[in-house]
């Protein structure tokens, strides 16, 4: 009944909109290029025919990715410190601390088994959802086959769709499949294939519930971190004091990226932390990791604000989502967190 009626809702407003019309039928045609994908690719049939009986396009989807950045190109890049205002505040960190001494004896086994750190874990958990108060009210399939048939990126997120329906063969309930507009779900903001390839039964029921499971869900980041080299024993980075007199084209990095270029760019050359030390660097607080840590050197405010030398657990945190700003930020809500 529900269906009926929101399929009815959806053509009465399509009524008034032809463009959207024409869209819906395209869309409709497009569902039965996913059906044999998705066939192709082991899902059941019972399944397929369940999702997508009465899915319908969601234009909302369409005009959210139509407005994300990277049509122009700029060069001029905003300071970190507004940014770092807004995402690691006060409200922030004490809802962390609480949920890192509400999870500690899992956390605890989790860093054990996998090295990451547990306030690592937590701080990721608090930027993608705020500790699991807001995991996104779009339904997956019908955002995921939206962006498809919109054809941006038509080959990642038919893959997505497909990997959703996957997830529904391995027992997932369909009310869960519930997220972002751009298709990631749960607490970590897992993509459906991430799902397939990463998530973690962290309590022991079997299953891994990264909408309704604190520890699964935290399990699946570690899991991810793991996947992604992070390295034991070493910290993320350290913010530091870099002196007046530095000599900047000594460590300016002529290497190119094949991923991320513009965020990779702005680091300097590998040094080890002697050489930074030697080079009259210091940290702001705390001590020096290992002289024999690699790092790199980032100002992201500018010569003669707070400076940050990376290792390559920073680069692990940007394979979660390629920012300087929002990798910084985790770092940075981490030590927080377990201060």
């Amino acid at each position: 009944m529900l269906v009926r009626l929101m399929l009815a809702l959806s053509f009465l407003l399509l009524a008034g909109n032809p463009a959207w019309a024409q869209d819906e039928t395209g869309f409709q045609a497009y569902l039965r290029e996913l059906r044999a994908q998705a066939l192709a690719e082991g899902v059941r049939p019972q399944t397929v025919d369940s999702v997508m009986a009465g899915l319908t396009l969601n234009p909302r989807v369409i005009e959210l990715d139509r407005g994300q950045p990277g049509g122009v190109t700029t060069n001029s890049i905003p300071p970190f410190a507004p940014y770092r205002n807004q995402h690691v505040t006060p409200a922030l960190i004490n809802r962390g601390r609480s949920a890192y001494q509400a999870n500690r004896a899992r956390l605890l086994g989790i860093e054990r088994e996998t090295g990451v750190p547990e306030a690592i874990m937590v701080a990721i958990w608090g930027h993608e959802t705020s500790y699991g108060a807001v995991m996104g009210g779009f339904d997956l399939p019908r955002a995921l086959a939206t962006l498809a048939y919109d054809g941006r990126r038509r080959s990642l997120f038919a893959g997505e769709f497909v990997a959703a329906l996957k997830m529904l063969d391995r027992g997932v309930p369909r009310d869960r499949l519930i997220g972002s507009w751009a298709g990631a779900t749960g607490g970590p903001q897992f993509l459906p294939s991430v799902w397939l390839r990463l998530a973690r039964d962290g309590d022991g029921d079997g299953m891994a519930d990264i909408w309704r499971s604190d520890a699964d869900t935290l399990a699946s980041i570690g899991n991810y971190f793991v996947n992604a080299g992070w390295r034991a024993g070493q910290p993320w980075g350290i913010p530091v004091n870099v002196p007046a007199t530095f000599d900047r084209s000594g460590i300016a990095n002529r290497l190119v990226s094949p991923r991320c270029p513009r965020v990779h760019e702005r680091h300097s050359q590998w040094r080890t932390m002697a050489e930074w030390r030697a080079l009259g660097v210091v940290p702001q607080r705390g001590v020096w990791p290992a002289d024999t840590v690699q790092a790199t050197l980032l100002e992201p405010d500018g010569p003669g604000q707070t400076a940050y030398l990376l290792t390559g657990n920073y680069r692990v945190i940007l394979d979660y989502n390629c920012s300087n700003f929002y990798a910084l930020s985790v770092g940075l809500l981490a030590d927080e967190v377990d201060n």
